[in-house]
This record gives C-alpha cells, sequence and structure tokens, in this order.
C-alpha cells in the first residue's frame, strides 16, 4: 500500500493520476483509526476512483496541550486496518514540519456564529485549527468529494462554511455516526477509557433518545435537567452541555418552531475524557 510523508510526492502523483475521468476522495483523520473512520473510507472507495486517506494529529486545533499529548496513536495498526479495505488506498502521514512550514500558525475564519455555541463555546479557536488544517489538505488533494462523520456534525457545518468562504470545489459528504454495541459514538478518546466506563457510556445515547422520543410531549428545559441529573448521578460523569440547536443555524433554542429541524448535542466528560454526540430530534 502506498504511504507518502511528504507533500511534493503527493502533488507528483495526483499530476500523474489526475484527469478528467478519475474522480478524488478524501478522509482526513487523526489517526487511531475505528470502524468509523473505516466506513467513511469504505464509502470514499465506493464513489471515487482515488482514496487518499491523511493522518495527522493537528496541533492547531487542541486548546489543551495535555490533551494534544496525549491524544492515541498507533501509526502501524492504523496502516493495518487501511490495508484490510484496500492495499491500493493512499496513505498521507506528514509531521507538523511538512504541513505547517515551520511553527504552526493558526487561520481566522468568519464562520458567521457557526462556531459560537456548543464546542466553539468551550473549546475557543478549536475550530479555526480545524479549518486551518482542512483548509491546506483541500488545496493539496483537490478532491472531488471529503468524508467527515455525522459524529462531529458542528465540524461538518464549519467546513461546509470553509467550503463556501474559500470558493473551493468539492463535496462534503457526511455519514452516518457508528456506535458501539451499547450506543456509545465510536471515537478515538473512546480508548482513554477503561472497560468499566466505556460500559456506563451508553447512558450518553440513551438520553439523547430519551430526549429524541420526548421531544414534541414535555417542556425542553424539564427534560434537560432530568438527563443531566441521572448522568451526573455517577460522580466520574460530568455533563459539559446538552442542548437543542437549529440543524441549520446551530443556534441553541428553548422554544421550537415545527417548521424547522433539530439535533441534541450534548458532551460529556469522563475523567478528563471528552466525548460528544449529537441527534436528530425531527
Amino acid at each position: 500500500m502506498p504511504i507518502f510523508f511528504r507533500k511534493e510526492e503527493v502533488t507528483k502523483l495526483i499530476k500523474q493520476t489526475i484527469s478528467s475521468e478519475n474522480s478524488i476522495g478524501l478522509v482526513p483523520t487523526m489517526g487511531s483509526l475505528h470502524k468509523g473512520h473505516l466506513s467513511l473510507i469504505k464509502q470514499a472507495i465506493d464513489s471515487n476512483d482515488i482514496v487518499w486517506v491523511s493522518i495527522f494529529i493537528n496541533p492547531t486545533q487542541f486548546n489543551n496541550q495535555k490533551d494534544f499529548k496525549k491524544y492515541p496513536k498507533n501509526l502501524a495498526k492504523d496502516i493495518d486496518l487501511i490495508e484490510s479495505i484496500s492495499d491500493k488506498i493512499n496513505v498521507f502521514v506528514p509531521n507538523e514540519k511538512e504541513m505547517y512550514n515551520g511553527m504552526p500558525k493558526l487561520q481566522i475564519y468568519d464562520f458567521n456564529n457557526l462556531d459560537v455555541e456548543l464546542e466553539g463555546k468551550y473549546r475557543k479557536k478549536h475550530f479555526n485549527g480545524v479549518a486551518t488544517i482542512v483548509s491546506k489538505l483541500l488545496t493539496l488533494f483537490k478532491p472531488n468529494d471529503v468524508y467527515f462523520g455525522e459524529k462531529d456534525y458542528q465540524q461538518t457545518q464549519i467546513i461546509g462554511q470553509l467550503i463556501r468562504l474559500e470558493k473551493i470545489n468539492v463535496n462534503i459528504i457526511i455519514c452516518p455516526t457508528v456506535r458501539e454495541k451499547n450506543g456509545l459514538a465510536l471515537s478515538s478518546r473512546n480508548n482513554l477509557l477503561s472497560n468499566s466506563e466505556r460500559e456506563e457510556s451508553s447512558i450518553i445515547f440513551k438520553s439523547l433518545t430519551l430526549l429524541k422520543k420526548n421531544f414534541n410531549h414535555l417542556k425542553l428545559e424539564s427534560i434537560k435537567k432530568s438527563i443531566i441529573k441521572s448522568i451526573q448521578k455517577n460522580k466520574k460523569f460530568k455533563v459539559e452541555y446538552l442542548e437543542i440547536a437549529d440543524s441549520k443555524t446551530l443556534q441553541i433554542h428553548k422554544k421550537i418552531n415545527p417548521k424547522k429541524s433539530y439535533r441534541a448535542f450534548i458532551c460529556v466528560n469522563i475523567n478528563h475524557v471528552r466525548l460528544i454526540d449529537n441527534l436528530l430530534l425531527n
């Protein structure tokens, strides 16, 4: 399986293989791959002639250096997982110097308030870091399609805005969240949990499902308080936020307009491991 470490190698190969008949699919990752990532790669293969997977733990999207340093990594395992799908997938594994030409520098964007609430409220400039690296990758690969998971729904909307801002000709493909048997959304951060914490975390998706079930029947603030109280009965769990937001604008709402689409967004901190999830409500 072809593995590349330098941008100039990527550019050279793309020039050799690109044509009007070849479509390129890009799956950007930070490694520590799981079945969720693999589902993105499989969909990219089904829809494109050439598939690239990038593996790069991007420093500019971390607010906490401890979080950055402890982010799980296992490149050898990642390569094996990708190769188990196909040995024809191209993999790009750059280092910081290669991606940022020295000191990592954050680009600041106007996301039209999509970054104000939810993750943006608790992780200042996080989405500017995400957009900075995604912009670099889209410029490098010039893909027809780029793939992201629905678990990071706010991120997908931010990247959609980035694509509009920079007038990039690419389709953003949002793939369904892949879950463990107990409902926990697959995430690289799950590897930082103990087995018991991983099982106990099933309450996150159960809570979102309960909220969806009662979305049109109970007062939202009342059920939100009840859910937060239930989750935090476990002393290891701390709910950072549980919000109902407009699916398009991500504005938080307390009163519901039946003509609009809404999602529930949640973040739970378990012994300093942040787990996020979301669910379409209507």
